[in-house]
């Protein structure tokens, strides 16, 4: 990776021609991938006319479909996860990514995928034992030997350490280290039944620099990390309680450098980037009239050369066929492209959203409090221009913050308001992005009182 000898960043340099239009900045050619454009990454040809795109795992050669599916947020139904997964098998989707903590995520995937030939795809799953009080190596072996059980394999194409670093060091030593648990998963990629090793991280970089470091012990195939055009730069600056470590451009460079392929969780960032505030909407959309908003964010994430798959949690089909289209075959963003990201991502900067993904890690409430549910109506408002309000003696505030009270009424259910929030803590350590959530409960019970 060779490193850019010019000193100014992007944020001076935008900073030095002041507050233009994204129009204007969308003309230029500022590049915030310019660093990896000689990277050699190998990948596999291009595909011909509606064709997914493909990518080359280096360790093993799988040709992997750069869009994956994300099996977390499916539809209830059998029947209808057994139709989307045929879909995207036959539309050239082949990774397929589930994990214990996802409630029965395992085993509805694996009743989707046995009705098809086992080298037709290939499955992702974890080791999810974040969330215990005692780190048990035999406890942590069961949930490993339940995965095949549920999956219906005998080998599992790629294997995650899941949400490493969300509680520091201390934790992941207790996980993984101490227990012996790290050796063991090791030994079984030696045996044949783990194909691919790695991790999926989130909080604390001391831990991934850690595990990264250790390249020549573990040879992780794969590392599973938060990227997309907002965490690209603006990851680490902090927003509603929230703070992370670093932005996605360092953990990729890093991965990059030690030839580690990344794995890419919330390229929407839990669907904000699929509905952008409108001002910024209104311009994308000019450049592609035709093109969904959501596909601006994968196409960004796609463009870069070290990503071997890119995740979508697809809930309906009509997701799943619009990524399909994105992807059959990816169109790289172009120069211009990528600069009217980087500007609607210092914009979106501006907006004091809550940065909840919707993973729903922090659920069930022990008091029933919707989480997901009160952060994403509190986005929304703030991406229609209800939130923030004006001063109270504003000819406007009464409008306003009437239209938020009834807007929220109308969305939750009165059993999953705000004000149902004990400030117990139990969701605080389960949370990747660290929002302290009874506090953010707190705000929205003050807009609603």
């Amino acid at each position: 990776m060779k490193e850019k000898s010019n000193d100014m960043n992007r944020r001076q340099f935008i900073k030095n021609i002041g507050k233009g239009t994204l129009s204007a900045i969308a003309l230029m050619t500022l590049d915030p991938l310019q660093a990896l454009a000689d990277d050699e990454t190998p990948q596999a040809p291009q595909p011909s006319g509606n064709a997914m795109t493909m990518r080359v795992n280096r360790h093993t050669g799988d040709k992997v479909s750069l869009l994956g599916f994300g099996m977390m947020r499916l539809p209830k139904n059998q029947d209808e996860v057994n139709k989307m997964v045929d879909y995207a098998l036959a539309h050239g989707v082949n990774y397929f990514d589930t994990a214990p903590a996802y409630g029965n995520s395992e085993v509805v995937t694996g009743i989707a995928l046995k009705r098809h030939p086992r080298d037709s795809y290939y499955i992702a799953t974890k080791m999810s034992n974040q969330n215990r009080r005692v780190h048990s190596f035999d406890e942590s072996k069961k949930m490993y030997e339940q995965s095949f059980e549920r999956l219906q394999i005998d080998y599992i194409d790629y294997y995650l350490l899941h949400s490493i670093g969300g509680s520091g060091m201390d934790e992941f030593r207790s996980r993984f280290i101490d227990n012996g648990l790290l050796d063991f998963l090791v030994k079984e990629r030696e045996a044949g039944r783990i194909r691919n090793l790695g991790f999926s991280y989130h909080g604390n970089v001391e831990v991934f620099d850690w595990l990264v470091d250790r390249q020549e012990e573990y040879h992780w195939s794969f590392v599973q990390i938060e990227l997309n055009y907002i965490d690209w730069r603006h990851a680490s600056l902090g927003q509603g309680g929230w703070k992370k470590d670093a932005d996605a451009e360092y953990l990729y460079n890093k991965l990059d450098k030690a030839g580690i392929q990344a794995v890419v969780m919330e390229p929407l960032l839990g669907g904000r980037l699929a509905n952008v505030p409108d001002e910024f909407a209104k311009e994308l959309k000019a450049q592609r009239p035709n093109d969904s908003i959501a596909s601006w964010a994968f196409r960004w994430v796609g463009t870069l050369p070290n990503i071997l798959t890119t995740l979508s949690g697809m809930s309906n089909m009509d997701h799943l066929t619009d990524n399909v289209k994105t992807f059959s075959p990816l169109d790289p963003c172009t120069e211009r492209e990528k600069a009217l990201l980087a500007q609607v991502a210092d914009g979106m900067r501006g907006y004091p959203t809550i940065p909840c993904t919707a993973c729903a890690y922090c659920m069930p409430c022990p008091y029933g409090v919707d989480i997901p549910g009160n952060f994403a109506y509190y986005n929304k408002a703030v991406n229609d221009k209800l939130l923030p309000l004006p001063h109270k003696s504003s000819a406007d505030y009464d409008k306003r913050i009437g239209e938020f009270k009834k807007g929220y009424k109308k969305a939750l259910d009165k059993k999953a308001w705000a004000d149902k929030c004990m400030d117990c803590e139990v969701c605080l350590k389960k949370c990747p992005q660290q929002i302290r959530i009874p506090n953010q409960m707190s705000r929205i019970v003050e807009l609603v009182k």
